[in-house]
């Protein structure tokens, strides 16, 4: 039926699966006599078993969907995997969409692919609105494929950032909605920026007839980055939204799947890849999928979303402990920050060096967002980079409840920062009391 069975298959289901997709690939015929250049030829014995004989990979030269002839199993593979993860997509929320693909390159490049594919249809477009979300790939991905984006700021709404859709608006008019390639919105992102308004922003793109892309590159893991792709697809325009596979279904990093609601459009993105593609991505989502289950991506998504609670009334407590608070931001379902306002006004160094002491201590993913600091990717400079706008008005520390999250995970990462923040605390007064000693020296000497 090509979906997502609802219990998991064992590893050895899944294993001699497998092995009979590849027995159907020309390379692993008995009596094969290959004369070309391609003839999944593999020198290593390791290598062969590694991807369980499957070497052809996926697609043709012209299309990375086609069928290929002499690797029947590699197709069917990339058939059942594409289906596979449309049910699951629809399952997490987008309930009407109608078509996706993997390709194997991580969410920056497959957005690329789907602005590069924008190009045919909109020759004399040259510019891409979006949203500021601080986060290299997503910017770069625009700059790759020869556009120029027009950085929207946010809008701060007590300590949320959010979407300015008047100054999108605006820009659009300014510019001519023809020299507009889409509007590239974001929904998965790190707090104290949360999700676009993507109903408003896809409303806009009807009315003004401007594609829009979307970065969902952690949202299938959320049902409410999940309805919000839904409800704007409903109320107006979205034309494709791509998803990362390591972070949504917890894979090696290498492969994204870009979804839609037009048939033929997703179908043109997937001809625009030049050349075959490895099929790794997809046999490892496949794997993944077929040993879950649809029972057991829900049990996940739902131990997230407890997860997700559990940090956010803890990290509160801790953060009241240490006079800093927890920054209000509802709208983001997955990311939290924590003021460091306190940490901040003691020393200059001391939010940095608290990202340092974590990093040592072997908390990773929590990140920590100086004020201020300035960095230029390609050219254009931003002011207070990290944090998504130019002038946040506190330093802050972001966490994540990631899928696959443990409550040990949560527990061990708040013991390590409540006392890395006692140390830099108790640092500096150490440092005020020397200070003013040296201070009151320096004033008797004068004195004297």
């Amino acid at each position: 039926k090509g979906k997502c069975p609802e219990d998991g298959w064992d590893e050895s289901t899944i294993e001699l699966f497998l092995h009979e997709l590849a027995i159907m690939d020309s390379n692993n015929f008995l009596g094969n006599c290959g004369v070309g250049e391609r003839e999944g030829r593999v020198v290593s014995g390791l290598v062969a078993r590694r991807h369980y004989r499957l070497i052809h990979g996926i697609g043709r030269s012209g299309d990375i969907s086609a069928v290929q002839p002499k690797a029947a199993g590699s197709s069917l593979l990339n058939k059942l995997t594409n289906s596979v993860v449309l049910d699951v997509i629809k399952l997490a929320g987008v309930r009407t969409v109608t078509t996706c693909f993997v390709v194997p390159m991580a969410t920056g490049m497959s957005l690329t692919l789907c602005f590069l594919t924008l190009r045919h249809k909109r020759p004399k477009a040259k510019y891409i609105i979006w949203p500021r979300i601080d986060q290299k790939s997503c910017f770069k991905s625009m700059i790759t494929a020869g556009f120029e984006p027009v950085v929207i700021e946010n809008v701060l709404e007590g300590d949320e950032l959010r979407t300015d859709l008047e100054a999108v608006e605006a820009k659009i008019k300014a510019l001519g909605a023809e020299n507009i390639l889409c509007v590239h919105s974001t929904t998965s992102c790190f707090a104290p920026r949360v999700p676009d308004r993507l109903e408003e922003l896809a409303v806009i793109c009807a009315n003004y007839d401007i594609p829009h892309i979307v970065n969902n590159a952690y949202g299938v893991q959320s049902s409410k980055c999940m309805h919000l792709i839904q409800q704007g697809a409903r109320v107006g325009r979205i034309d494709a939204f791509v998803q990362s596979l390591d972070k949504n279904f917890m894979v090696p990093v290498g492969g994204a799947i870009i979804a839609g609601f037009n048939e033929s459009f997703i179908q043109e993105i997937s001809k625009m890849y030049p050349g075959r593609a490895s099929a790794s991505p997809s046999l490892d989502v496949l794997i993944t999928l077929l040993s879950l289950g649809t029972s057991g991506y829900k049990k996940l998504l739902k131990e997230r979303k407890e997860m997700f609670s559990y940090l956010s009334s803890e990290l509160k407590k801790l953060a009241d402990n240490h006079n800093e608070r927890l920054l209000d931001t509802p709208h983001n379902p997955i990311s939290l920050a924590m003021s460091l306002k306190n940490l901040d006004e003691t020393n200059d160094a001391a939010v940095t060096q608290l990202g340092s002491m974590l990093f040592t201590r072997q908390v990773s993913g929590a990140r920590v967002v100086p004020c201020g600091s300035v960095q230029t990717v390609n050219n254009y400079t931003f002011k207070g980079f990290m944090s998504h706008a130019n002038d946040y008005p506190c330093a802050y520390l972001n966490a994540a409840s990631a899928i696959g999250i443990k409550k040990q995970d949560v527990d061990v990462f708040l013991k390590r920062l409540d006392k890395c923040l006692k140390t830099l605390r108790k640092e500096a007064k150490q440092e005020k009391s020397i200070n003013e000693i040296s201070d009151s020296n320096t004033a008797t000497e004068q004195l004297e």
